[in-house]
């Protein structure tokens, strides 16, 4: 049986590292980060930028992602059943909690942001599909950890997980006792632990068997999240939950 092919699995590195960071970078970054040549490096960027995966700022000759990755994503997410049974009920939920919505899956010790809905207002909002958050960290991740998904790996977290902010869960006590109490109340929050001023609240979702393949919640000002007692509003804790179940139930969870 053939082996994998080099040059393919460097191209494939040559993505991860750029998908790591939102800063571009440039050849010697990128060479030095894989333990690569310099002329090894720009060999493989700049085929990858004749297919566009990659392009090259004009000013600074840097590196960054291309457009046509996005759309090899759009057409993976296209395929994701958890993303097309979720679409009319994740805007439901956005349309009646007021907040943004998002739904998440694990990929790589990571959640992976397959669907968006944007809080119903008119301020300015980003975009969050494809992008990976901390299982630790977010409202989404915390659930999928709670529930089974890979968690960090020692031998590459030799530090432990990152502290976001002063609120990151980052112990091992803290963060198993945070996610028992997940399974028992059977669904999660994260309250300024990713960034300053936000949280987050969410439920799992499960498909055939019970298997949690997923989670769903809403995010927003920790004031719009939260009570006077810095809480999750229950109101909201409600709808997450609810819009769970129905994903579920369409997912063919049979316990919902």
């Amino acid at each position: 049986m053939a082996g994998p092919v080099q040059s393919i699995e460097r191209a494939a590195a040559v993505l991860r590292l750029l998908a790591v960071g939102r800063r571009r970078l440039g050849l010697g970054e990128v060479a030095a980060s894989l333990g690569l040549a310099k002329g090894t490096a720009h060999g493989i960027l700049r085929t990858l930028q004749h297919v566009d995966f990659v392009e090259q700022d004009a000013a600074t000759g840097k590196y960054r992602l291309g457009a046509a990755l996005l759309h090899l994503g759009t057409s993976y997410l296209d395929g994701n059943e958890l993303r097309s049974r979720s679409l009319n009920w994740a805007d439901a939920l956005a349309a009646r909690s007021g907040e943004a919505v998002r739904l998440g899956t694990p990929l790589e010790r990571g959640v992976l942001v397959v669907h968006h809905v944007f809080r119903p207002d008119d301020t300015f909002q980003t975009l969050d599909v494809g992008a990976l958050l901390p299982l630790h960290a977010s409202s989404l991740g915390k659930v999928l950890l709670a529930y089974g998904a890979a968690p960090p790996d020692p031998d590459r977290d030799a530090d432990g997980p990152a502290a976001y902010t002063r609120h990151t869960l980052v112990t091992p006590d803290a963060l198993a006792r945070a996610l028992a109490e997940i399974r028992e109340l059977g669904w999660g929050a994260e309250i300024q632990e990713m960034s300053m001023g936000e949280a987050g609240i969410a439920a799992p979702i499960r498909g055939h068997g019970g298997l949690v393949v997923g989670a769903v919640g809403v995010s927003g000002a920790v004031e719009r999240i939260c009570d006077a007692r810095g809480h999750p509003r229950p109101s909201l804790v409600t709808l997450v939950r609810e819009a769970a179940r129905a994903i579920s139930r369409d997912l063919g969870a049979a316990r919902w």
